[in-house]
């Protein structure tokens, strides 16, 4: 039966509003959730349970301000919950989380992984195929729908001529995107199994980041929108749609 692993991470809400005060993010008021292609991660993770028996693990990277959303997959049905965690951790890069994460994934045992194929505050799309290269294993982005079989998963792929079905062999990564499987959602029975619920922390060796964030700053404000009135306007409307919109 098939050890799994699901990746999760903690981002802000995608309704939230995120300000920058003196060069840092101000987070302050901000609820944090699981990524939300993380979601359809965990639904492909259980559904595999489910048609080949074996154990489900949420792991994630982070502070035990973590600990809420392991136990929000929890609370979804996950078997265990894993929280990688070493102090000075703070500032890593993506190939200091990756080599982290692959180093516990193969100190777990997986036999496959499942991760949303991009995180909701960094969108860079690079967490399944980084651990996978570090793995050494297969793996496929932006899968819609996943089968299981006894020694690997098939999965549906977009092509530039439509979808494709490929097939893995395990140990194999899958980072999920929107698609058939609708993320489940919890009921009262896992609810207060998740609150019950123990965090086991590990950690890992991971490279001295190459990569530091300095300051952040807002967007540019988008300058004020210009309204014309009447057929006499028409060439100058153009003009602007033109030359300064560039949509035509």
């Amino acid at each position: 039966m098939p050890n799994i692993v699901v990746l999760v991470k903690r981002v802000p809400d995608t309704n939230a509003k995120i300000t920058v005060s003196g060069g840092s993010l101000d987070l302050s008021a901000v609820k944090f959730v699981i990524s939300p292609f993380d979601e359809y991660a965990i639904e492909a993770a259980l559904r595999h349970k489910e048609a080949n028996g074996g154990t489900v693990t949420a792991l994630t990277l982070g502070s035990d301000a973590c600990d809420k959303v392991l136990k929000d997959a929890k609370a979804l049905g996950v078997d265990n919950l894993v929280r990688l965690w070493n102090q000075g951790w703070e500032n890593l890069d993506s190939n200091g989380v990756q080599s982290a994460l692959a180093s516990a994934i193969g100190d777990l045992g997986s036999d496959v992984v499942y991760c949303g194929k991009s995180a909701a505050d960094s969108n860079a799309g690079s967490t399944g195929p980084g651990v996978a290269e570090r793995l050494g294993w297969t793996s496929v982005s932006n899968a819609s729908a996943v089968s299981f079989e006894e020694a690997g998963v098939e999965a549906m792929i977009p092509t530039s001529s439509g979808q494709a079905r490929v097939g893995l062999n395990f140990p194999c990564v899958v980072s999920m995107d929107k698609g058939e499987m609708e993320p489940r959602r919890p009921n009262v029975r896992g609810i207060m199994m998740a609150k019950r619920a123990v965090v086991e922390v590990i950690s890992a060796e991971a490279p001295t980041p190459t990569v530091n964030v300095v300051r952040y700053s807002p967007p540019a404000e988008k300058p004020p929108g210009k309204t014309y009135e009447g057929a006499g306007n028409v060439p100058t409307v153009v003009q602007a749609l033109r030359n300064e919109a560039g949509v035509i």
